[in-house]
C-alpha cells in the first residue's frame, strides 16, 4: 500500500505542522532516498515551520540542511577550477542540470543535492576540452576498451572524468540525447542561445525554455529513476520560476518543436500537473495534444506514477517493481536501436558474470539512429 508522504508536503509545505510521528517518519525515509531531504528542510525554513517540526525528525532535516549548504560551497568552488580550467583554451562553460540551478541561483537549487557537475561544449571542442582537463588532473573513470567506445560512438557524452586528488565528478556533454537516439537534438541551437550564469560570472546555463526541455528530456528519457523524483520537483520549480516571465510558455512550446523534444515535454507538464499540482496554462497542457491520449500513454501514465516516486517501500504498492523494470527497459530502448541493445547487454552481462576484460575486443558498430518514438 502507497503511503503518499512526500508528495503532500512538496505541493504545500504548511501541511507539516498537521504530520504525525508516524507520517514524519515516512516523510524522512522518503525524503532521503529521492535525495530530498534537504530541499525538505529548506522549504520549510522559508516557510517558518522547521522549528515547528518535532525533534527526531528535525535532527535528520537540520542534518540534511547542513549537507547541502557544505555541498553548494564546494560546488562553486569546483565550477570555478573548471571555468579557470577551459579559459586556458578558450572553451566557454555552459553549465547542466544541478550545476547550473547553482551557478545561476535558481530557486530550483535550493537544497538540491548532486553528484556530478555536467557541462556541454560543442562536439567540435571534445580534443581540446578533454586534453585541457587531463592537464587539470581530471581522469576517466571508465577505463576498459569497450566503455570508451560506448560512450565515443554511441553515447552523447565523454566517458565520466574524476579528479585525481579531489574526486569531483565531471560529465562532458556534446548534446543532450545520445546519438542512437532517433531524432536527438541540434546542441549548436542550445549553445546559440547559452546565456550568462546570473549569479556566477564568467558561467553559461542553457535559456530558461532549453533549460525546461534538457530535464524534461533527461528525465522520460532515462530508465533508471533513482532520482526521478528529485528530478520531477527540478522541473517544477524550474517552470514556477520561469512562469513569471513574459511569453514563456509560447517559447517553450517553440523551442519543444525546433528540438524535436515534443513528447518528453509532453510528459513532463502532465507529471508534473498531477504530482506536484504545478499551475501550467491550460493551453500549454494540450500542447501536441492531451496525454495520455491511448491505452499505450495511459498505461506509460501508470507507470511514471509509480516509477518517479522515492525507491522506497513505503512509497510503491504491489505493482512498482514491475513499473520500475518496465520504465528501465524502455530507457534502454529509447538509448538503441535494438540489435546494439541486444548485444550491449549481452555482453555487459556476460563481462560481468565472468570479469572479463574488453580490452583486446574489436571496435564496436557505428552508432545509427533507430526509427523509434521518443
Amino acid at each position: 500500500m502507497i503511503r503518499d508522504a512526500l508528495l503532500p508536503l512538496l505541493r504545500a509545505p504548511e501541511c507539516a505542522a498537521r504530520l504525525s510521528l508516524r507520517e514524519w517518519d515516512d516523510v524522512i525515509r522518503q525524503a532521503r532516498n529521492a535525495n530530498l531531504s534537504a530541499r525538505i528542510a529548506a522549504d520549510l525554513e522559508a516557510y517558518g515551520l522547521l522549528d515547528a517540526v518535532p525533534p527526531g525528525p528535525r535532527q535528520h532535516l537540520i542534518a540534511a540542511r547542513a549537507v547541502g549548504a557544505r555541498q553548494r560551497i564546494a560546488s562553486l568552488a569546483e565550477i570555478d577550477r573548471v571555468r579557470r580550467a577551459l579559459d586556458e583554451c578558450g572553451i566557454r562553460l555552459v553549465l547542466l542540470k544541478g550545476a547550473a540551478y547553482l551557478a545561476a541561483n535558481l530557486p530550483a537549487s535550493r537544497g538540491r543535492v548532486f553528484g556530478d557537475i555536467d557541462l556541454l561544449v560543442p562536439k567540435a571542442a571534445l580534443p581540446d576540452t578533454e586534453s585541457t582537463l587531463l592537464r587539470h588532473g581530471w581522469i576517466s573513470s571508465h577505463l576498459n576498451a569497450y566503455d570508451q567506445r560506448y560512450y565515443r560512438q554511441w553515447m552523447h557524452e565523454l566517458p565520466p572524468l574524476r579528479h585525481v586528488n579531489r574526486g569531483s565528478s565531471l560529465d562532458v556533454h556534446h548534446n543532450i540525447l545520445p546519438l542512437t537516439a532517433r531524432h536527438p537534438p541540434d546542441p549548436a541551437l542550445l549553445l546559440d542561445q547559452a546565456v550568462p550564469a546570473a549569479a556566477t560570472p564568467g558561467v553559461w546555463v542553457l535559456a530558461p525554455a532549453d533549460m525546461v526541455l534538457h530535464s524534461a528530456c533527461h528525465l522520460f528519457h532515462e530508465g533508471e529513476l533513482d532520482n526521478g523524483m528529485r528530478d520531477l520537483v527540478d522541473l517544477d520549480g524550474l517552470l514556477r520560476h520561469f512562469a513569471s516571465q513574459g511569453a514563456f510558455w509560447q517559447s517553450l512550446e517553440t523551442r519543444a518543436v525546433a528540438l524535436n523534444l515534443q513528447r518528453p515535454l509532453r510528459y513532463a507538464l502532465h507529471m508534473c500537473s498531477v504530482m506536484l499540482a504545478t499551475p501550467i496554462p491550460a493551453t500549454t497542457l494540450a500542447f501536441g495534444g492531451r496525454w495520455p491520449s491511448d491505452t499505450r500513454e495511459r498505461l506509460l501514465e501508470q507507470l511514471y506514477l509509480r516509477g518517479l516516486r522515492p525507491n522506497d517501500p513505503t512509497a510503491g504498492d504491489a505493482w512498482t517493481p514491475l513499473a520500475r523494470q518496465l520504465l528501465y527497459l524502455r530507457g534502454h530502448w529509447l538509448r538503441m536501436p535494438p540489435h546494439l541493445l541486444t548485444a550491449h547487454l549481452a555482453r555487459k552481462a556476460w563481462r560481468n558474470w565472468s570479469g572479463h576484460s574488453d580490452d583486446d575486443e574489436a571496435p564496436a558498430p557505428d552508432a545509427i539512429k533507430p526509427d523509434r518514438q521518443l
